[in-house]
């Protein structure tokens, strides 16, 4: 079987609008579901050496609450960097400035990063 044809890519302002839309819904998801755990192993803690159990358990899910944080400003970042230049060019064939781009890159690969810590690939 031959190897499939490289796609083209194109990086408009819409799909990289749709592409920061779906890391922050991403970004979302694992905040809501790092606050339920945390919430979850709080209610199991009824004496002193329970939070010694569950200690590590929190902390971790305080990292990935700390990490979504930090990724929703970095993607506000970028939109505003994105929404300045629709601003001030209204020509689309131009293409993404050089900082958009490595802003998108770093934060494609954090993403990556976090979903091989959680055990999922969302690729």
């Amino acid at each position: 079987m031959p190897r499939p044809k490289k796609k083209q890519i194109n990086l408009s302002n819409e799909s990289v609008l749709s592409l920061l839309q779906e890391i922050y819904n991403e970004c979302v998801e694992q905040r809501n579901t790092a606050i339920r755990i945390q919430n979850k192993m709080l209610g199991f803690m009824h004496e002193a050496a329970d939070l010694q159990l569950l200690g590590p358990v929190i902390k971790e899910q305080q990292k990935i609450i700390d990490s979504s944080i930090e990724k929703k400003i970095q993607l506000s970042k970028v939109q505003t960097a994105l929404m300045q230049k629709t601003l001030t060019t209204s020509d689309e064939t131009e293409g993404l400035s050089i900082d958009v781009r490595e802003s998108i890159t770093k934060l494609l690969d954090k993403v990556g990063v976090d979903d091989n810590k959680d055990g999922t690939n969302k690729k």
